[in-house]
C-alpha cells in the first residue's frame, strides 16, 4: 500500500528504462525497500563503487547479454534447443568475457563489485564452441561437420540440376500455355507445375493436389521425380545431422547451466547497478549516508517523478516551470513536523517527496538530493496520502482518513515514519484540530518520526507547547498569489484568504471588517506566532549556513578521496605494469599501442628500454612503455 500511494512502481519504471537489457529489467520489477541496515548500506556501496568504475572504465559491457534462463531449462530436455536458442546463448556467452575483462580494470577497493564478478564465470570458450557451428543468425553452419558439408553440397548440386530441368520444361510453349502461370512451386518440399485443371493429362507427371477452388492441379513432371526424391532423401539426412549437432551442444549447455545461471544472476545485479548510475547521472542524484542515530535530513531534495516530467518537456520542447528543491530534517531538534497553509500549496508533494526519497534510499537507489543527505533505515513508513473514500463502505472523507490512522497509530512506533496529508479533515475545524492534536501527542509518546499536513490554524499552536514538535511552510508568492514550493521550517503557513481576497479587489473596508470578525484565538496565536518568527528565522538562517559549509568541506574531501584512489590505481597499475614487463620474453604476445596491432617479442632490450617485436612481415623497434598486454590484463 506504502509504495503504490508513494508511486515507487514509477520509479522502478525509470530504472527499467535504464537498464542495457532483459536481465536487468527483471530484476528491477522486485526492487524493494528493505528494513535492515546492513542490506541497504551493502546495496548503497555498491552504487558509490559503481559509480566510481563507471568514471574510470566505465559501466560493465552487458548490451549482448539476454534472458536465456528458458533454454538453459529446455537444454536438458529431450527436445533440446534449437540453432535461434543457441545463438541467443552464445551471444550472451560472449557477454561473460566482456565482463571479466572490464572486471579487470576495477580498483581494489571495489570489493563489493569484485564479489558480484566473483559469481560469475568466463563462458568465452563455449560460446566460441557455438559459434563454431552456428552463426549469428541462429542457422547451422555448413562447416558445422564434415558430414553436414558433404549432404549440402550434395543438395546443392542436386537443385542445380533440378534447376536446368524445370528451366528447359518452361521454354516450351507447348507446355507453359496449359499452366496457370510459368513458374514452379513447392509441394512437401517437392519441385511441382500449376497445371490447368482442365488440361488434365497435357502434362506428363505424378498429380500431388488441386487447389482449393480445383482449377489447379500441381504436377510434379516425370523426368523431376527421381532428382526431387534425391533431394527430400538429402533434406532428411541433413535434418537428421542438424539435430544431431544441436543436441551435442544441448548437453554441452546443460552441464554448464548452473554455473551460467549464476552468472546470468550476476550479470542482472550488474545491469541493475549500471541502471542506477545512470539515473543518478540523468537526475543529479547521489547516495545518501545511512545515518545510525536515526536521523533525516533531505538537502535540496527534488520529486523524482516531477524531475521526468520536466525532462520530457524539456526534450519536446515545451515549457514546464523548474522544480523547486526542499530541505527536510527530522530526528535533530524534532521528531514531528506540521506542515500547514493552503490546499493546493505543495504541502502533498513536500511529504510525498521525503516519502518517495526513503524508500528509494532503502531500495538502494541514489535519491535526488544533494551530497551530504543522510537517511536512517525505518522499519516501517506508514502514509495516509489521499482521499480515497471507498463507495462501497459509503466512507466520508474524514471517516476515510480516520480509517486510515487508526492503523497507523496501532502500528507506528521508535524506527517508524509515518506520512499524513490533511490531518483533520473533512469535519468541523475545531474537532478536527482536536483530533489532529491527539494523533499528533500519540506519535510523539510511540517516538516515532512523522510529518503531516494541514490547512487547519489551530495545529500551529502545538509547535509552541511540544518539545519536540516544530512547524513548517510552503513559501507562498503575495504578488503573484501562487506557492513557491519552498519548504520553509519553524515558520507555520497561513490561508492567506485575506491576502488573495485583497490582491483579487475585495474593497478595504470588507478586509478589515474580516478581520475583526476572527476569533479572539485566531489573533493570539497569530501574535504569538509573530512574536517568535525572527528569532526562528534567525536560527534557521544560522542552521542553513552550517549546513552550506559541511556540504562544501564534504564535497572537498570526496574529491580529495577520489583524486587519492586515483593515485593510489594509477601506482598499482604502473607496479603490474612493472612487474609484466620485467617478465617479458621471446615469443610472449604484446599489444603496440602506437601501431595498435599486436605482435610477438622478438627480444627484450632493458638497457635501452626498448623492444623488438614481429608483427607481420615487420620487426619493430618500439620503447616498452608503448607496449601492453594482448589481452589487456596485465
Amino acid at each position: 500500500m506504502t509504495l503504490r500511494k508513494l508511486e515507487f512502481d514509477v520509479v522502478r519504471g525509470l530504472l527499467a528504462a535504464r537498464c542495457g537489457g532483459t536481465l536487468g529489467r527483471q530484476l528491477v520489477e522486485r526492487i524493494a525497500p528493505h528494513a535492515a541496515a546492513n542490506m541497504v548500506e551493502r546495496w548503497l556501496g555498491q552504487v558509490r563503487e559503481m559509480q566510481t568504475a563507471a568514471d574510470t572504465i566505465g559501466l560493465p559491457p552487458l548490451g549482448g547479454a539476454r534472458d536465456i534462463r528458458s533454454f538453459l531449462e529446455r537444454s536438458g530436455t529431450p527436445a533440446g534447443l534449437e540453432a535461434d536458442h543457441l545463438a541467443d546463448i552464445a551471444a550472451t556467452l560472449q557477454t561473460t568475457g566482456l565482463v571479466q575483462r572490464w572486471a579487470a580494470g576495477l580498483a581494489e577497493s571495489a570489493t563489493r563489485l569484485r564479489r558480484i564478478v566473483e559469481r560469475a564465470g568466463d563462458f568465452t570458450p563455449l560460446a566460441n564452441r557455438i559459434h563454431e557451428v552456428v552463426d549469428d543468425r541462429g542457422h547451422v553452419r555448413d562447416d558445422a561437420s564434415p558430414k553436414l558439408g558433404s549432404i549440402r553440397s550434395t543438395i546443392e548440386k542436386a537443385r542445380s540440376q533440378i534447376d536446368v530441368v524445370f528451366r528447359r520444361i518452361l521454354r516450351q510453349s507447348s507446355i507453359t500455355r496449359y499452366l496457370q502461370y510459368a513458374n514452379a512451386t513447392f509441394h512437401n518440399d517437392r519441385r511441382v507445375l500449376p497445371l490447368k485443371a482442365e488440361h488434365r493429362g497435357r502434362l506428363p507427371g505424378i498429380i500431388h493436389r488441386s487447389s482449393d477452388t480445383g482449377a489447379t492441379l500441381f504436377v510434379e513432371p516425370t523426368e523431376a521425380v527421381e532428382l526431387n526424391n534425391t533431394i527430400v532423401r538429402l533434406g532428411l539426412d541433413e535434418h537428421k545431422e542438424v539435430t544431431r549437432i544441436l543436441a551435442d551442444l544441448s548437453r554441452l549447455v546443460h552441464m554448464n547451466a548452473g554455473e551460467i545461471g549464476k552468472s546470468l544472476e550476476a550479470m542482472a545485479v550488474l545491469d541493475l547497478l549500471g541502471a542506477k548510475v545512470r539515473f543518478a547521472r540523468d537526475f543529479d542524484a547521489h547516495v545518501p549516508e545511512i545515518d545510525a542515530d536515526g536521523k533525516l535530513l533531505l538537502i535540496q531534495a527534488r520529486h523524482p517523478i516531477l524531475l521526468s516530467m520536466q525532462h520530457e518537456a524539456v526534450q519536446e520542447g515545451r515549457s514546464r516551470e523548474d522544480v523547486v528543491p526542499i530541505d527536510v530534517r527530522l530526528g535533530d531538534d524534532f521528531d514531528l513536523l506540521v506542515i500547514t497553509g493552503p490546499n493546493t500549496g505543495g504541502k502533498t508533494v513536500a511529504i510525498k517527496t521525503v516519502g518517495l526519497l526513503v524508500l528509494m534510499a532503502q531500495a538502494g537507489i541514489p535519491i535526488p538530493a544533494a551530497a551530504g543527505s543522510r537517511v536512517p533505515v525505518y522499519r516501517r513508513v506508514f502514509v495516509d496520502i489521499g482521499d480515497e473514500q471507498s463507495i462501497e463502505q459509503s466512507l466520508s472523507t474524514f471517516s476515510a482518513h480516520l480509517a486510515a490512522v487508526l492503523p497507523i497509530l496501532e502500528g507506528a512506533d521508535r524506527g517508524s515514519l509515518v506520512l499524513v496529508d490533511e490531518l483533520g479533515a473533512g469535519t468541523d475545524p475545531d474537532e478536527g484540530a482536536a483530533i489532529g492534536r491527539a494523533v499528533v501527542e500519540a506519535l510523539l509518546a510511540k517516538q516515532a518520526h512523522a510529518i503531516v499536513t494541514t490547512h487547519l490554524s489551530a495545529l500551529k499552536a502545538v509547535a509552541f507547547t511540544e518539545a519536540r514538535v516544530d512547524n513548517a511552510s510552503v513559501e507562498f508568492d503575495a504578488v503573484t498569489l501562487r506557492p513557491r514550493y519552498r519548504l520553509v521550517i519553524g515558520e507555520p503557513g497561513n490561508s492567506n484568504a485575506l491576502i488573495i481576497a485583497e490582491r483579487l479587489g475585495m474593497p478595504h473596508a470588507m478586509i478589515e471588517r474580516a478581520k475583526h470578525h476572527l476569533d479572539t484565538r485566531h489573533q493570539a496565536l497569530t501574535n504569538a506566532i509573530a512574536g517568535t518568527l525572527q528569532s526562528r528565522r534567525d536560527a534557521e538562517r544560522a542552521r542553513a549556513q552550517a549546513l552550506q559549509e559541511i556540504q562544501e568541506t564534504l564535497v572537498r574531501q570526496r574529491e580529495l578521496e577520489r583524486r587519492t584512489a586515483d593515485l593510489n590505481q594509477a601506482r598499482l597499475d604502473h607496479q603490474r605494469w612493472m612487474d609484466w614487463v620485467s617478465g617479458l620474453n621471446s615469443g610472449d604476445e604484446v599489444y603496440v599501442r602506437p601501431f595498435e596491432r599486436t605482435g610477438r617479442v622478438v627480444r627484450v632490450h632493458l638497457q635501452r628500454q626498448t623492444a623488438t617485436v614481429s608483427s607481420g612481415s615487420m620487426d619493430l623497434e618500439v620503447r616498452l612503455t608503448e607496449l601492453s598486454p594482448a589481452d589487456g590484463k596485465p
